[in-house]
This record gives structure tokens, sequence and C-alpha cells, in this order.
């Protein structure tokens, strides 16, 4: 097997990853008969079919499974050999693929790339924002060099870095201003405003609130896909909800409603960067992580200009 090569490995985890050779073709830069030909070039050399065709489907064959876990293996090691020759060599970032949850992305993002480019001149920056199982599921693929979540992870093959501690505050209509505030208890009986199941930070809010997602599914509660829909459902009156800390200057500027900051029993999370054991920019990203910090410092201070702001005891 001597044609083998790692272009067409690349353009095998793209079809893979997207089940389309139109998306595939666009993600490799290349176009749709270039790819497919390679693909077909690939399959002859192995002997076999990597992939069953239909008119609205690409789908792995149990061998082209098999080969792609092998092919990603390959690749994730190629881009850790050069991640290591370029950090070798010069001791700088050149390539930095990131990976943010929503809730913490649009606000700690404009911040931190300015930091990044400022102090790696000619970085070429790749974000990712999604949710945390996709996130480490690309880091373990290679697809990612590192990404910023709430911990804890626990997956054995990644480091993880604890950046700052969260606080959670309250979120109410702007009427509800000076009533008593309630307690963890009330507040599970309340129409809490929740982000969509595969959230952490959903499941967060429940814990805190000692509500059992059966018995919050069971209720007429209304789910969002981003933290400014749940404020904005609250300034329409549908219910409660619980922000970060981080997000309350952004998400309250435009809406009416009452920030209540918990005196004690208070909510929070940690937010962490994790990345592969194995990666040759471990040193670098240790440094890139008090970068973070530091970015992240001034927003958890934040305060909306649009809000009311109290503190409860919970």
């Amino acid at each position: 097997m001597t044609n083998l090569t790692f272009k067409q490995l690349r353009y095998l985890e793209a079809l893979a990853r997207h089940s389309h050779f139109g998306r595939a073709a666009e993600a490799c830069a290349i176009s749709q008969p270039a790819l497919s030909q390679q693909i077909k070039a690939l399959e002859q050399e192995l002997g076999a079919d990597l992939f069953e065709r239909d008119r609205r489907q690409v789908r792995l064959t149990s061998f082209g499974e098999e080969i792609a876990t092998r092919a990603w293996d390959i690749l994730r090691a190629l881009d850790e050999l050069e991640g290591y020759a370029h950090a070798s060599r010069d001791g700088q970032v050149t390539r930095l693929r990131i990976g943010v949850i929503p809730t913490v992305a649009p606000y700690l993002l404009p911040s931190l790339i300015g930091d990044l480019t400022r102090l790696h001149g000619g970085l070429d920056l790749n974000v990712r924002e999604t949710l945390t199982p996709k996130l480490v599921q690309e880091l373990n693929e290679g697809r990612l060099d590192m990404a910023i979540l709430a911990l804890p992870v626990s997956e054995p093959s990644l480091t993880e870095v604890a950046l700052f501690t969260e606080r959670f505050v309250l979120v109410r209509p702007r009427e509800d201003e000076g009533k008593p505030a309630p307690d963890r208890e009330a507040l599970s009986e309340m129409r809490l405003l929740l982000l969509e199941e595969g959230h952490c930070f959903r499941e967060q809010a429940l814990s805190f609130c000692n509500a059992k997602p059966r018995a919050v599914a069971s209720r007429d509660l209304l789910d969002a896909s981003s933290l400014s829909t749940l404020v904005q459902m609250v300034d329409a009156g549908l219910g409660i909800t619980l922000i970060p800390e981080m997000a309350v200057a952004v998400e309250t500027r435009s809406a009416s409603v009452s920030v209540t900051h918990f005196t004690t029993q208070e909510p929070s999370r940690t937010i962490g960067m994790v990345w592969r054991k194995t990666s040759p920019l471990a040193r670098q990203l240790i440094e890139i992580s008090d970068m973070v910090r530091q970015s992240a410092g001034p927003l958890r201070q934040a305060r909306g200009t649009s809000a009311s702001n109290t503190d409860i005891e919970a």
C-alpha cells in the first residue's frame, strides 16, 4: 500500500464527520468532484467500500468505521507532531483551535481574542462554540487544542486547570424588585426558565434549586437556547431565571429586570480550561490559562446598567 496519503485521510475524516459530499468538500476547501475522486481512489487502494451512498445521505460501512477510527488517530498524532515541532522551534503558538461553551463564549471571547492576538502575533486562531460533550469529543479526536468549560469534566485523557469560580444571580421581572427573595425551596416551586437540555448550566441551576429534572419536565416551563432569550422571557413576565455573573452586563442591558445576588449558599460554577494530556502545547496552554483568567476578571465584577441589583439571602 504505497499510494495512501494524509490528504486522503483528511478527506475521509471530513466526509465521515459531515455525512455529505458537498459539506465535506466545503470544509476541505476543494470541489465536490475532487473529493469524490479522492475517496474513490482511497477505497480502491484499500480494496473495499468505506461509505454507503444514496441520494440523501452518506454513511460509513462497518469497514469504513474501523478505517475512520484509525485515520482519526493518525491525523491527531500528525497534528501533535506538527504542534510539537512549532513549539520546540520557537516556543510560540502559531495555530490555536479553541472550544468554548455557549454560556461563556459571548462574554469572554471579545477580550480573550484581543489578548491572544496581541501576545502571539500572526496567530491562526479558530474558535468553536458548542456544548460540553461535543467539545470533549472534538478534543479527544484532535480537532481542538483546548476548551473553556465548566469543571469537572472527569475525562482521563484530559488535563483540567481551574480558572475561576463564577457566581449565579437571580433574574426577576422589574415589578418584583423589593419583594422578599425566595429561598431555594421556594425557587423550586416557581416557574423557573431554563436553558434547553444538553447545557450543563441547566443542570447546575436545577441542582441549586433542589429541582428534579423529571419534576421540572412535568410542569409548564419554557426552555431556551441562550441566556439572552431567558432574560427576555423574564422581561416578558414568563418566569424567573438564573444566569452567570459574567453575563449580567450584556444580557440585562436591554431588559427591564431585577438582578439579585445571593448572600448565603451562593450558587456558582467553576470555569476551567482543558486539553489533551499528550498535547505538545501543554506549556503554552498553561500560560494561556493565566491569560484567560486575567481576561475574565473584569467581566465577573461587571453589573448590568439597566437592571436593579440587590442582595438577598437564600
